[in-house]
């Protein structure tokens, strides 16, 4: 997986370097993110004021990168998280590599995936490694400020974390991309 990341990493900076015109432009990204879970207390009874969903999680992120071209960017981002249930901080690291699948670098609806390493502040659980992939919405705003709306998929890997080692979730952020 690597290989190939490197690869497609080699072919876009190769074909932005051959353009006629250079169109490289740097960003400044950041967002946040709520995941919920279905709460298991939930009925169907008004009056127990118990929510049918419920927050787990909270994500904050800041990164920085590069646009080449209209369709594709890198980024190099860090991050806070806190997952409720658990009492689990933890503090990612990550690249991310995003391709408009429609629209510009102004307005765009994207995929992007992300790999990196999740550092831990304590020795209950070990650092671990991290991953998301996601697809998004990019506004259109008429400044330099362009909002974003994302549904990301993020899994965690924490040796000594449960059974599995696996911390998923799926998260809804918004944030803001500065260009």
């Amino acid at each position: 997986m690597k290989k190939l990341l490197l690869f497609v990493f080699a072919l876009f900076i190769i074909q932005s370097f051959q353009a006629q015109k250079k169109n490289i432009r740097p960003f400044f990204a950041g967002d946040f993110k709520l995941t919920f879970a279905v709460n298991e207390n939930f009925t169907l009874n008004p009056n127990d004021d118990q929510s049918f969903l419920e927050p787990t999680a909270t994500f904050f992120r800041l990164g920085f990168g590069f646009e080449f071209g209209e369709k594709f960017s890198l980024s190099l981002h860090g991050g806070y998280d806190y997952h409720f249930p658990y009492a689990i901080n933890a503090f990612p690291t990550y690249a991310t590599a995003r391709y408009n699948i429609w629209g510009d670098s102004e307005e765009a609806m994207f995929v992007q995936f992300s790999k990196g390493k999740m550092w831990r502040p304590s020795s209950r659980f070990s650092d671990g490694d991290y991953h998301n992939f996601g697809v998004g919405w990019q506004l259109e705003s008429g400044s330099r400020w362009k909002p974003i709306i994302k549904i990301i998929y993020h899994s965690k890997k924490i040796k000594g974390f449960e059974e599995s080692g696996n911390l998923n979730s799926i998260s809804l952020g918004f944030g803001f991309r500065f260009l």
